[in-house]
């Protein structure tokens, strides 16, 4: 039996490899005008510096039950991050497709409205097919851009499930444990020793 759910890892892998295809540019605001610093604080009241970081907690022996932040081996990893670039590699392809064919559409809308009384009801009606030609082409491929994005995310996904569960599945058995949980799962308090995020991206690094 499994020790860990797959549907459960591959939520927290839906979180970690997903991105936004094609969001809609944000609206330009003003940058703000430049402001006169202000005075240093007293030493005395200013942040201490950041204390170094801290080694990992050992594993307790007499464990038997651990965790792994998926989210945090997907982001971590040598094999997440390869799935991460594919994934940003496609949708910049796929933004630059589209804002090509942005452009078309703009440059006719723009010698349609810049034309009247110009040019003749032939020629203005063959331009409003063609506008909505190119409207169809423009929502047809951002439709397709959506379905392939989300059929690679799907195949990235379940290569790195199959990379992942073994791992699990072997780390459970070295350290004789009942179960392993997510962090996404969510725990009101865990000893921080049972995090074996870091041993699994180790070990999923060395199969590369």
């Amino acid at each position: 039996m499994r020790v860990v759910k797959l549907t459960i890892v591959a939520g927290g892998l839906t979180l970690a490899l997903s991105a936004p295809v094609f969001a809609q540019a944000a609206p330009q605001t003003p940058a703000p005008k430049p402001q006169t610093p202000p005075a240093a604080p007293p030493a005395s009241l200013q942040t201490p510096a950041p204390k170094p970081p801290q080694p990992p907690v050992p594993f307790p022996q007499d464990a038997k039950y651990a965790f792994v932040d998926v989210q945090s081996i997907a982001s971590n990893s040598s094999a997440g991050r390869e799935a991460s670039k594919k994934l940003d590699e496609l949708g910049k392809k796929k933004q630059a497709e589209l804002a090509d064919k942005n452009k078309q559409l703009q440059a006719l809308t723009t010698k349609r409205d810049t034309s009247v009384g110009v040019m003749n009801d032939a020629a203005r009606s063959q331009l409003e097919k063609d506008i909505d030609r190119l409207q169809r082409e423009i929502q047809f491929a951002q439709s397709s851009a959506n379905a392939e994005f989300q059929d690679l995310q799907n195949e990235l996904q379940g290569e790195f499930q199959k990379k992942l569960i073994p791992i699990i599945e072997e780390l459970a058995k070295e350290k004789g444990l009942y179960m392993i949980f997510t962090a996404e799962s969510g725990f009101a308090y865990v000893h921080p020793g049972l995090n074996l995020s870091d041993e699994v991206i180790k070990r999923l690094d060395a199969k590369k």
